[in-house]
């Protein structure tokens, strides 16, 4: 009996913590850390956390928490720069990392259209984010992002859905070597292929997948 007792409170204790975190990463995304200058996540990326695509803030909700953290990790450590988000991210501890990439991995998000590497490309772009451009030896974006953008575990993100303006941008920061917090540089070596038309078409394919909206 008293096994069954203790059994019974340790998942009443950790019911009670897992609800504590989550409730304090709400927090942190409507209002910020508890530390100084760690303004609200929405303030930037919208109460919904889609993200504002004509300022170019990504979208947040749905990206997976490891891959969240990660970026927010970088940020603090000077690894990935940005001027907005690097001073927001050294305001977080550890805890509120966690406890914020949880929330956002949680939240709802638009769909993406299927679209596989047999589907027959309409235009430069979509081939190449479907196909790759192998005589160059630039991959399909697909083959490590998932079918249609959808996203691969924690190292690749989704890019169906995401802001044109932010995609273009973080290709440019791979391209000129602003950005380089991958390993192995993988999306360095490919984005320095890339011209900066094929940057615009390959982001405005991605961004336009996302329209259909989840139904609950």
């Amino acid at each position: 009996m008293m096994s069954l007792y203790r059994v019974l409170m340790g998942g009443a204790l950790l019911l009670m913590l897992g609800t504590a975190h989550a409730l304090e990463g709400k927090k942190i995304f409507d209002a910020g850390g508890m530390q100084p200058g760690a303004t609200a996540c929405m303030a930037c990326h919208g109460a919904d956390g889609l993200g504002l695509a004509a300022a170019g803030f990504p979208r947040l909700a749905g990206l997976p928490a490891g891959y969240l953290s990660k970026q927010l990790q970088d940020f603090r450590d000077g690894t990935r720069t940005n001027p907005v988000m690097q001073p927001l991210a050294k305001a977080l501890t550890d805890e509120e990392i966690a406890a914020v990439t949880q929330v956002l991995a949680a939240m709802p998000v638009p769909g993406a259209v299927t679209a596989f590497r047999s589907a027959l490309p309409g235009s430069p772009a979509q081939k190449l984010a479907l196909q790759g451009a192998w005589d160059r030896q630039i991959p399909a974006c697909v083959s490590c992002h998932g079918p249609a953008g959808v996203g691969v575990g924690d190292a690749f993100p989704p890019l169906a859905g995401q802001s044109a303006a932010y995609l273009a941008g973080q290709l440019s920061a791979w391209q000129s070597g602003a950005r380089r917090n991958d390993p192995n540089d993988l999306m360095g070596h490919i984005a320095k292929s890339l011209t900066p038309e094929e940057i615009q078409g390959v982001a405005s394919y991605f961004a336009s997948l996302g329209v259909r909206e989840v139904k609950p």
